[in-house]
């Protein structure tokens, strides 16, 4: 498979790509997305039984014809998050790695949008996603490609000297709306003549960039008005 307009070619991974999507892996680790230390020998293998090839999409550059010319640009793994029964209609994005000649092309977003297409094939509805806080980039791709943020667990993480929240964004699969929200902005519908108190400024600008209407007094970074009681201190 292609994505139109990039000059990629998508396919499914193949055992043989073992060394170079571990090789991938070992370049492209930061902790800009990494939680993990960086990865030093004996190497653990790239697929085992928990991360088969049959996880992973990868990208290729295309040649004249539909065909890759066999050089690795990057990778994606999309899987279902759990093994529950109950959350079988969920797909989540666990791995997403281009190679530093690829970038800037359109790979990440060909990837992005081919584990939308096998996770529809998969009959999922809902495909999810986690980003570290300062990933502006990624953040920026995934919002851009019709993620939103649907929670943040604040200095989850730390890492390089400092403590960097986890970020969970997602999208439906089924069901897009007529319009979607701006870029950056969680949408939301208040009553006009709801009554409440007078809306505060966010402490999340960069996730809730307006005021928020929410009658809770914390500096809780849930989309309002919430569905379910906050869980704050």
């Amino acid at each position: 498979m292609s994505e139109p307009g990039t000059p990629f070619v998508i396919r499914p991974a193949r055992r043989s790509d073992e060394a170079a999507l571990a090789e991938l892996d070992r370049a492209t680790w930061s902790t800009l997305h990494a939680v993990h230390p960086r990865p030093v020998p004996p190497y653990r293998p790239f697929f085992d039984e928990a991360r088969p090839p049959e996880q992973h999409l990868v990208a290729e550059p295309m040649t004249g014809g539909a065909a890759g010319d066999g050089r690795t640009a990057g990778y994606i793994r999309v899987c279902a998050p759990t093994p529950l029964s109950c959350n079988r209609h969920v797909r989540q994005i666990q791995g997403l790695a281009v190679s530093p000649w690829a970038r800037g092309q359109g790979a990440a977003r060909a990837l992005l949008r081919a584990a939308g297409d096998t996770a529809r094939r998969q009959g999922a509805t809902r495909l999810t996603l986690r980003v570290l806080g300062h990933n502006t980039p990624a953040r920026r791709l995934y919002e851009s490609e019709g993620y939103t943020v649907e929670g943040v667990l604040p200095g989850e993480f730390f890492l390089a000297g400092r403590y960097v929240d986890d970020v969970l964004m997602g999208r439906p699969l089924t069901g897009w709306p007529a319009a979607r929200a701006p870029t950056g902005a969680v949408r939301r519908t208040v009553p006009a003549d709801s009554a409440g108190p007078a809306p505060r400024a966010s402490p999340y600008p960069d996730l809730l960039p307006f005021p928020c209407p929410c009658p809770c007094p914390c500096p809780c970074p849930r989309p309002c008005p919430c569905p379910r009681a906050h869980l704050c201190p």
